[in-house]
């Protein structure tokens, strides 16, 4: 099924997750989209099966907290930040429940991770306001970029080069082999001293750059030219949260929940807002993503929310995980 404005407005709760007793700070799909996996400030990290639509397994991570979770190439594995003691980045088995590295560096709070697409190579980025290269088989950082305030970071679908937003007012684009050397493009935003950028991701196809900030906007800019092609706005988040804006996967429609439990769809082409859903949360959807491979989507405040079209909404089941 091909993803239109129709096929988006009749997306409905399928089912929801009460398994958090704390605000779910992030989730993560696997490539192939069958698992979904979270972390929470409860400390706790749980696998959802997407299939069959339910909870696998939970672990915890009372020592050093879980934030920014992120599925390896390996299904099994995860890398997250922690919220707790320091600020090294952590390695985890899923399948025995065993830390295979530490990488440790930063000196604040991580704010920014991204797994390479292709490979172990992995991104950071701190309040430390440095953004840090790494390799899984290696705990030792495998570059450092200081910059001059805040970072926010992502690799591109190729993994050839990755961005990085800066004082939330610049995008400058590295190429992974000589990343050292510079950007090789800067975008200079018009800066808003409102809000701040809280996050930045690619289309799954390349062209485009989604900043989303802690204000009541996001921008979208291509990613070759740096000009902004749209301003998305009208969704509520008065209280400057950090909410997860994101691409459908055909790369054709940009998503974010806000702090009243909507979620408001934009087509990316024209700029026009084509549906806002009734998410049903309780508090803001601080988490929200587009499941690579199927027609589900799953949002998050302290609880799991999955979203699916219509049609296919299985009879009998309790509201949420779209």
């Amino acid at each position: 099924m091909k993803l239109t404005d129709n096929v988006l407005r009749s997306f409905r709760v399928a089912k929801v997750f009460r398994e958090n007793s704390d605000k779910i700070n992030c989730f993560d799909f696997s490539p192939n989209g069958e698992t979904v996996i979270s972390s929470s400030d409860d400390d706790s990290i749980v696998l959802y099966d997407c299939q069959e639509g339910k909870p696998k397994r939970t672990l915890y991570s009372k020592k050093y907290g879980v934030d920014l979770i992120r599925y390896t190439h390996a299904a099994n594995t995860v890398v997250y930040s922690s919220n707790k003691i320091d600020d090294t980045i952590r390695y985890l088995s899923l399948h025995d429940n065993k830390y295979i590295r530490y990488f440790p560096g930063h000196s604040k709070r991580v704010v920014a991770l991204s797994m390479s697409p292709v490979d172990d190579t992995f991104i950071s980025g701190s309040l430390d306001k440095t953004i840090r290269l790494w390799d899984l088989r290696s705990p030792n950082c495998q570059g450092l970029m200081h910059l001059q305030g805040k970072p926010v970071c992502s690799f591109d679908p190729e993994g050839l080069i990755f961005a990085a937003g800066v004082n939330s007012e610049m995008v400058k684009l590295y190429d992974l082999r000589s990343f050292d050397k510079g950007p090789f493009a800067t975008f200079k935003m018009q800066y808003d001293r409102t809000c701040e950028w809280t996050g930045l991701k690619f289309s799954n196809d390349g062209k485009l750059i989604l900043i989303s900030t802690n204000g009541g906007f996001l921008r979208l800019i291509d990613a070759f030219k740096g000009a902004v092609l749209h301003t998305f706005g009208g969704y509520n988040n008065s209280k400057a949260v950090t909410l997860e804006a994101s691409f459908t996967p055909d790369s054709q429609f940009i998503m974010i929940g806000s702090e009243d439990g909507k979620i408001h769809v934009w087509n990316g082409e024209s700029g026009m807002k084509v549906a806002v859903l009734d998410g049903k949360h309780t508090g803001p959807i601080t988490c929200l993503q587009f499941n690579p491979k199927f027609m589900t989507f799953a949002s998050a405040c302290s609880n799991m929310v999955r979203t699916q079209v219509h049609p296919f909404q299985p009879k009998g089941q309790t509201p949420y995980f779209w």
